[in-house]
Formats: structure tokens, sequence, C-alpha cells
């Protein structure tokens, strides 16, 4: 009895601390939650809408995008449809074809033109001792030309009515290529306007152009309406925005880019077919936008993004800006060929301009051999600065 009496006792000494809280689940630290879900929804729209420029990606991390895409899923490949494949084998193999060798490679000279070309005295001097070295060709789509130099006669090529904006431009730059391929000996291909002119002599253009690995083809990506806003919906899956390029037509390139332009046919019909003024209430111009985008897909670095022919958009008008007799002076021509950087004007509402320096194997040299457009009447003063200029 007495040991129950002293264990009640004992019980009722003890005294009873009180035991630990037992937190709700619902009041764990809800900011740990927040930030889970913010790194998701991060991750998921840099997935689904990655940066478009270098800045916004360095505001993440100081290595660039880079660090981004190395910690997303790769984007799941699109599958190519049997045209697309076809057309890509048979690009791969004509650029995976070393050129063949030719004892006199020569620079074929294209000009497209409406019909006579004022400047042929002009470029029968370029030309003169130097035979063998060049083929001319010239298309002219309204009327006969008259030639007044033996380099240009006989050299006319099969034509048809060309209408600016239109996919018959790109006919007749293939129509061009197509006869100057005729010519093996034929290895780098330029397109020329009748108001080009050269603003070197020969062998610095011929050295220029043969001894690049490269191809001259103006290419850039246009955000504003004149650039993405062309583009149409109709041409994918082959085509996509984000592929659309831009860039002026006076393109000079070697002939394994010459043989895969002339090979196309589905980004062709892409071009022919759904851009072209007026479409959608768009204006797109298929020379403007063809070639940049077609080598942009299928050689990105075998063209320089750049053109060898100089033309001032600084107006910015539908038309570049042209050069009268009273314009046309040693210092323009000393002026131009001095340029070593290109300069792309975009057409979005801040006027972005894109600057990239010119490069030739590697090394930052002067940007342009050609500069359009020039008066017919400037002739006489380009001829006398062609003969006393000696730094070209």
């Amino acid at each position: 009895m007495k040991s129950n009496k002293v264990w009640r006792l004992g019980m009722g000494d003890v005294q009873i601390l009180p035991g630990p809280r037992h937190r709700s689940s619902t009041k764990r630290p809800v900011w740990i939650i927040a930030l889970v879900l913010m790194v998701s929804l991060f991750l998921v729209c840099a997935y689904i809408y990655p940066p478009q420029s270098n800045a916004a990606c360095y505001v993440f991390s100081s290595r660039g995008c880079k660090v981004l895409t190395d910690w997303l899923p790769p984007a799941p490949a699109r599958l190519y449809t049997d045209e697309e494949i076809a057309s890509r084998i048979v690009i791969r193999e004509i650029l995976n074809t070393p050129p063949a060798q030719t004892k006199n490679a020569k620079v074929a000279f294209m000009f497209l033109t409406p019909g006579s070309l004022p400047f042929e005295k002009l470029w029968e001097k370029f030309f003169s001792g130097h035979e063998g070295r060049f083929s001319v060709y010239v298309h002219a789509s309204k009327e006969k030309p008259i030639h007044v130099s033996h380099y240009f006669v006989n050299r006319d090529v099969r034509s048809h009515q060309v209408v600016w904006g239109k996919i018959s431009m790109i006919d007749a730059e293939r129509r061009l290529l197509a006869n100057a391929l005729q010519d093996p000996e034929n290895q780098h291909f330029v397109l020329l306007s009748d108001s080009c002119v050269p603003l070197h002599k020969f062998d610095y253009v011929y050295n220029y152009l043969m001894y690049t690995n490269i191809s001259y083809v103006d290419c850039f990506n246009d955000p504003g309406p004149h650039g993405n806003g062309r583009y149409s919906e109709h041409m994918l899956p082959e085509i996509e925005m984000k592929d659309f390029r831009k860039g002026a037509q006076w393109f000079s390139m070697k002939r394994q880019h010459a043989l895969i332009l002339m090979a196309d046919s589905l980004y062709y019909s892409k071009f022919r077919d759904y851009c072209k003024p007026g479409l959608e209430g768009k204006n797109c111009i298929a020379d403007e936008h063809y070639l940049p985008t077609f080598f942009s897909m299928v050689d990105p670095g075998g063209i320089a993004n750049w053109s060898v022919t100089h033309v001032d958009w600084s107006e910015r008008k539908w038309h570049p800006k042209s050069y009268r007799a009273q314009d046309v002076t040693y210092e323009l021509v000393r002026n131009i060929t001095s340029i070593d950087l290109s300069i792309h004007v975009t057409s979005d509402e801040k006027k972005e301009v894109q600057i990239q320096p010119c490069l030739w194997n590697g090394i930052k040299r002067p940007c342009y051999l050609f500069a359009r457009k020039f008066y017919p009447e400037a002739l006489d003063k380009l001829l006398q600065i062609f003969s006393n200029y000696t730094a070209i």
C-alpha cells in the first residue's frame, strides 16, 4: 500500500514540460515554393522563347546564351519532308565535291540590264589586257542592246521580260548562271547591273575573288516590316520565320554555290508562290530574300553576309542614292574603296543598324570591288578617274 502511495505522490511531483509544437503542413516556408515555381517558369519561357540578343543572355550569365542552352533540353527535331531530304542530299554532295581544277580559271561577269550598257567603254578599259581570264554575259530584258565594246559583242543570252520585285528577277539571275556554268573554266560569278562600275583594276578584283573560299552574298536579319514583316507562313514547314533573311541581290559566288542554286527547286518554289508584291497585303520582294534565305539555311558558313558591290541606302528610300556627273569625284571613289565595314540598316522602328567588319580570308580588307548606282552622264568623269587613279 505504501509503495502505491509513494508512486502516486511521485507522479504528482513531476513537472510535465510542454512538448514540441507540430507545424501545420500548410505553414511550410512559402518563399521556397515560390522560388521553385519562378525558376521553373523561367526555364520553360527560356525554352519556348529563347533570348534573341547577346545582351539579354549576359543578364543571366557571363557565359552568354550557351549556359542557358546547356541547362535546357534539346528542342525536338522537325521531321524533314521528302522534298527537303532530296534537296539537302544534292546540296551536301555538291558542297562536299572538291572544285574542278582548271588550267585557266576565269571570272564570269554577268550583266542584268534592261537594254544597252552605258558604261561599256569603262568596262572595256577594265578588261583590256586580261583576255582569257574573264567571260561576259548580258541579259537585256526590254530591248536588244547596242554594244560599243568588242568584249560585249555576241555575249547576249536569251532573255525574258524582268519585272522589279517579282520572281522574274530571280529567273533572269538563274538564266545568266546557267549560261555561264556551261564554261567549265568559269570559277567565280559576279552579278552586275547596267549602273555598276568597277572600283579597282582587274588584277585586284580577280585576286580578291579567285583566292577566297567564300561567296559574297548579302545577308542579314531584318525584324522590321520590310524584313520579317514580308514573311508568309505558307512557306512552312521548309522555311520558318527564324530562317527568313534579307540582302541585296548583287552577289559574287563561287562555282559550287552557283551549282546548288541551279539545283534548287524546293526553296525557289516557295518564293515563287509566296513572295510577291500584294500577296496577303504585303510587298515581298523575291530578289531581296531568296538568295540570303537559301544560303543562310544550306551553307551559312560559306557566305560573307555582305556584297562586294557598294550601294548607298542612307536616304532610306525605295531606291538607293544615285550619282550624277557632278557627284563623281576622285574623293568619292577613294572614300568608297576605303570602306572596311559592312552596314545593314533594318526597317524596324528603332532603326537598328548592324555593323560587321569585312573579312577576306580572316583578314580585314576593304569591302567593295564595284559600285552602283551611276547615271550614264557620269561616264567621262569615271573614265578619267579610272585612268589616273593609281590606288585601284
